[in-house]
């Protein structure tokens, strides 16, 4: 249940009201500043609750309405239609991911195999326009004898590639015992498809501070994906980014997953969340990765997450999806030009020289 505050109510009796609702119905008021109203989250018990009372508590209660969805904090109803922006500070400056920001690009091998190749990508995605490196330190994998990532000294590395470059760094967490150190790197923390559904970790992502991404289960539907961001929301982390990477279907003769581009109108009129696609974990296949980066920017992305590897032949994981260099430098000149058609793009790429 969500109270709508009219415009102008004095501060004072905004604390007033949450008070009152608190000790009369004993749930927990959540206040959230909008651009044009301020709403108040009743969390708790409140499926007898009767919206008339509650709007006796005030004449400056606009109105009370119930938050249909099984997702409450996630919901959009749940911000009264606005939607929600994730800011995140790097050493280049604050980024802000949110459907009325320009689209963030983020860029760089699927794991982090030596320093040289992770600082020279870093410095190769931040000319052609990425705003985050991406590169895994822990890598789930379906084999047991596949690589799994150098693990911690991975870590130091996409410290040295940040600092080498000032991009922002995004990292999986797969471990409640790893959270902490991976926090201190990680400028946001990536929940991987795998572990989507992983609670002991959500709570524990939602728990701490950093931005999370949270990527949706291979066979997760779209309710099971936003009841994980009410995990996170519900611990107190409200600053989660929804990342669309490939479902599995019939036919996987010639993809990797099915990239599900129709997820991001779907999701905006469930959840107030920004959206981030992954065409490369969502194709398999690096040919069908422009194309499918470009139809995302077309219905509505706040982001991309592209895989780079300077030599895709010799990646350690997933080669055969990761753009070259070169290749992500044109597919950023080409964004630019679908992404300033519908008034996303901030800067135009910068060609490697």
């Amino acid at each position: 249940m969500i109270v709508v505050v009219k415009s102008g109510t004095p501060e004072q009796e905004i604390n007033r009201i949450c008070l009152e609702l608190s000790t009369t119905w004993r749930i927990t008021p959540e206040k959230i500043a909008g651009k044009h109203k301020v709403v108040i989250g009743m969390i708790g018990d409140t499926a007898d609750l009767d919206p008339l009372l509650v709007q006796e508590v005030s004449p400056w209660i606009e109105q009370v309405l119930r938050v249909e969805k099984p997702f409450k904090r996630v919901s959009r109803e749940y911000r009264h239609g606005e939607a929600s922006e994730v800011t995140v500070s790097t050493p280049n400056g604050a980024v802000t991911f949110g459907e009325n920001q320009p689209v963030v690009l983020i860029a760089g091998p699927c794991s982090v195999e030596n320093e040289t190749m992770i600082v020279e990508t870093a410095q190769r995605v931040k000319a052609a326009g990425a705003k985050f490196l991406r590169g895994g330190a822990y890598k789930p994998r379906t084999s047991p004898y596949s690589f799994q990532g150098h693990g911690e000294s991975a870590l130091a590395l996409l410290a040295a590639a940040r600092e080498a470059t000032g991009l922002g760094i995004i990292t999986e967490v797969m471990d409640t015992a790893d959270l902490d150190k991976v926090a201190e790197i990680a400028d946001i923390l990536q929940i991987g498809a795998r572990n989507m559904q992983n609670f002991s970790l959500l709570k524990k992502v939602g728990a701490q501070d950093k931005p999370v991404m949270l990527k949706r289960g291979m066979a997760a539907t779209i309710d099971d994906w936003l009841m994980a961001a009410e995990y996170i929301l519900a611990a107190g982390n409200t600053n989660v980014i929804l990342c669309e990477r490939g479902i599995r279907t019939f036919d996987r003769s010639y993809t990797r997953n099915t990239l599900d581009l129709s997820v991001v109108p779907v999701l905006r009129s469930l959840t107030h969340l920004p959206i981030a696609i992954d065409p490369s974990h969502g194709t398999g296949v690096c040919a069908l990765v422009p194309t499918m980066a470009k139809g995302a920017i077309a219905v509505g992305t706040d982001a991309l997450m592209i895989e780079v590897h300077p030599n895709p032949a010799k990646a350690l994981s997933d080669g055969p999806q990761c753009l070259t260099p070169e290749r992500f430098e044109r597919l950023s000149q080409e964004l630019a030009i679908v992404a300033k058609a519908v008034g996303r793009w901030q800067q135009p790429a910068i060609a490697h020289v």
